[in-house]
């Protein structure tokens, strides 16, 4: 297969200054690889192919470090059975991304993942656009965060990158924020590399107030490379759609290697 140069080829970059914060990345961050483009591409012809566990296997096969999977109500693309069937064969983590409705907390609670990152998106979204008001619904997600820690699962919880939000979610006693990156993928795509800046802040802050930071949305091999280097202490990110479309043109298995490569 001839590989597309623009993929291949590594950027050199120099560490990004956020105020006087100098930010040079060490943790070892994990891939988890959303599969839900692969149930969408399996629902679309009725059947059972490709075959999501076969892909899901071939994928930690390739190097990957988890397998995340967003349910949504109307099951357009993962389907709730699709959480029981991945379950038997996640042998990295598994995590389970969605809104905490009461059939989605019963999912999680029988399924009982590594990791459920709570996703305050409608039932009607095409994709999640939003992070948590993590002061507005602290009583909420409070509730949520402790059922899922009795059931010994680790809790993320989506948000936007701002300060307040990082303050709040510390209240709701979570172990984890995912910090929602569309904002920070679209500048980038347009030159504008300031824009990690209040990503960096809100990791530093987290970090400072014992809160692990993941990761995810619209990231990309194009600027998955540049987020690592200048997010302090960033444990995971979680991509799906460019990785599955990248590999449409690069290959499954060399696309999951390349951003391990970038993530090092």
């Amino acid at each position: 297969m001839q590989i597309n140069q623009k993929y291949v080829t590594e950027r050199l970059s120099t560490s990004y200054f956020c105020d006087s914060i100098k930010v040079i990345s060490k943790t070892m961050t994990k891939l988890s690889v959303n599969v839900n483009k692969i149930a969408t591409l399996r629902n679309s012809r009725g059947g059972n192919t490709p075959n999501l566990v076969d892909v899901a296997i071939d994928i930690q096969r390739f190097g990957a470090e988890g397998i995340t999977i967003h349910p949504r109500p109307d099951e357009r693309h993962i389907r709730y059975q699709d959480a029981y069937d991945l379950k038997k064969i996640v042998t990295t983590e598994y995590n389970i991304e969605g809104n905490p409705i009461p059939k989605f907390i019963d999912l999680v609670t029988a399924v009982i993942p590594t990791q459920v990152t709570l996703v305050p998106d409608a039932e009607d979204a095409i994709t999640s656009n939003a992070g948590w008001d993590t002061i507005k619904h602290k009583d909420f997600l409070k509730e949520v965060i402790t059922e899922c820690k009795r059931n010994n699962i680790r809790t993320s919880i989506f948000v936007d990158p701002d300060r307040k939000m990082i303050e709040g979610a510390r209240d709701t006693g979570t172990d984890r924020i995912e910090l929602y990156t569309e904002a920070f993928a679209l500048a980038y795509h347009q030159g504008n590399h300031q824009a990690i800046e209040p990503y960096a802040k809100c990791a530093h802050l987290a970090s400072e107030l014992g809160i692990g930071v993941n990761a995810g949305h619209d990231l990309s091999l194009d600027n998955i490379q540049f987020f690592k280097e200048n997010i302090p202490d960033l444990l995971e990110v979680s991509i799906g759609h460019a990785l599955i479309s990248e590999s449409l043109y690069l290959g499954l298995e060399n696309v999951v290697n390349m951003y391990l490569h970038k993530l090092k």
